[in-house]
């Protein structure tokens, strides 16, 4: 993973499953998963191919269990996922009529095909990953990021000519080969490599052609459907030209996207549960990678981050799923998504007692926990101004609605308040 969000038109329609999904899934696996040391290892280290090769004999991915990864998406709350079908290593994981250096040819086995399959079996939908790089092509000419910079392949002639032909043949296997594709992510343009060394124009062009429904992400460097930020989490809705623009927040749960054994900086289940809650508060969403280890499974703190994760959609799905922005204005330390005449207050701070929420006087039917669908009551000030004494406190602006909470929070990774407004706009 790498890369930079750039410009996205919207074409009308074209978003609406993806930003009623709001949470999705990314996996990064292959050789590298099995050095255990960042899914760049073979770039970090400058391994030659040979190097890098003991681990293609050895691949052995007896614990990728495709089923099973669906269901514990569908139970983290998650609605779509993304595969790598080949990182930068040029290692596929599927098969390719265009190279011998698949999954398929070492084990037997296509997993993107039991990826597609088994996501498709839990309603999901179903995302692939494609690395513009290649550091397997013989014809991916040797830049910054390739591992025999500074080598004397750094002279051998190639021609990106006969590479982009190849990008492009491998795209239409995945596009044409497994059914309907949702998303397509692409990975990645930098400065030694722009839009012209992809094709990008064309490229594109080609995708639509072969589904015309897919959304195709920013990192050809050239317009996409949606923007991805990556490694850092949006505080705003995000515009280019004073226009909203579709995103997604792409974030690891400890920093590395393929499997690091010794990387134990991992995300709190609650820290995830509220970045989710600001994607869809301003507009985006939030996709989350797990990288499985060398044998493919997911690793013992990536399944307990998972089913926490999951516990707290269980109870607050609504507030995420098919929600989004909401107009009012959130007290400081606190939340706001909405869907339709339901206002989702997000309480990352437990107050004493007393939530005064400007704006919403007169607009409240009903307060509820979302988690327990217990009542929370409220009441109106009448907005004169009265000074504060020892045993009540001042009054609020009029327009103000004041909640009555326990004093005791929740026992839940966020706590959630559901307000059924009066449906005025």
């Amino acid at each position: 993973m790498n890369g930079a969000a750039t410009d996205s038109p919207d074409p009308a329609g074209a978003t609406e499953w993806f930003e009623a999904a709001r949470f999705g899934l990314f996996v990064h696996f292959g050789l590298y998963s099995m050095a255990a040391r960042h899914e760049w290892v073979r770039s970090r280290e400058a391994m030659s191919q040979q190097e890098y090769d003991r681990y293609l004999s050895r691949f052995d991915p007896d614990l990728f269990d495709a089923r099973q990864l669906a269901r514990t998406a569908r139970e983290s709350g998650m609605r779509y996922a993304v595969l790598t079908t080949k990182h930068h290593d040029g290692f596929c994981l599927f098969d390719s009529a265009l190279t011998d250096y698949t999954s398929v040819r070492t084990t037997g086995r296509d997993l993107v095909r039991e990826f597609v399959d088994a996501m498709r079996a839990e309603d999901l939908r179903v995302g692939l990953y494609y690395s513009l790089l290649d550091w397997h092509h013989p014809d991916f000419t040797v830049d910054e990021h390739h591992p025999l910079r500074g080598t004397a392949a750094e002279q051998e002639p190639r021609e990106m000519e006969r590479y982009r032909a190849y990008m492009e043949g491998q795209i239409r296997e995945l596009l044409t080969g497994y059914g309907r594709i949702d998303t397509l992510f692409f990975d990645f343009t930098y400065p030694e490599k722009g839009p012209e060394a992809w094709g990008a124009e064309h490229l594109l062009a080609t995708v639509k052609e072969l589904q015309p429904d897919i959304l195709v992400n920013d990192r050809l460097g050239i317009p996409g459907d949606y923007v991805t930020p990556e490694q850092y989490q949006p505080d705003r809705p995000l515009e280019r030209r004073g226009e909203r623009v579709t995103w997604e927040a792409c974030h690891t749960l400890n920093g590395s996207w393929g499997y690091d054994r010794d990387n134990h900086d991992y995300k709190d289940p609650a820290l995830l549960v509220r970045m989710l809650v600001q994607s869809v508060a301003c507009g985006g969403n939030l996709i989350l990678n797990v990288g499985p280890t060398g044998r493919g499974s997911l690793d013992p703190q990536a399944r307990a981050t998972l089913r926490a994760i999951g516990e707290w959609t269980g109870l607050h799905a609504r507030s995420v799923h098919g929600a989004g922005p909401s107009a009012f204005e959130p007290p400081s330390h606190t939340l706001y998504t909405q869907s339709g005449n339901r206002l989702y207050l997000h309480l990352p701070v437990w107050p004493l007692k007393h939530l005064h929420l400007p704006g919403l006087a007169g607009r409240v039917r009903y307060a509820q926990l979302l988690h327990d669908g217990s009542e929370i009551r409220f009441h109106e000030t009448d907005g004169m101004s009265h000074e504060h004494n020892n045993l009540a406190p001042p009054s609020q602006p009029a327009g103000t609605l004041t909640l009555t909470l326990p004093v005791a929070r929740p026992d839940v990774l966020l706590p959630v308040i559901e307000l059924e407004l009066d449906g005025r706009q």
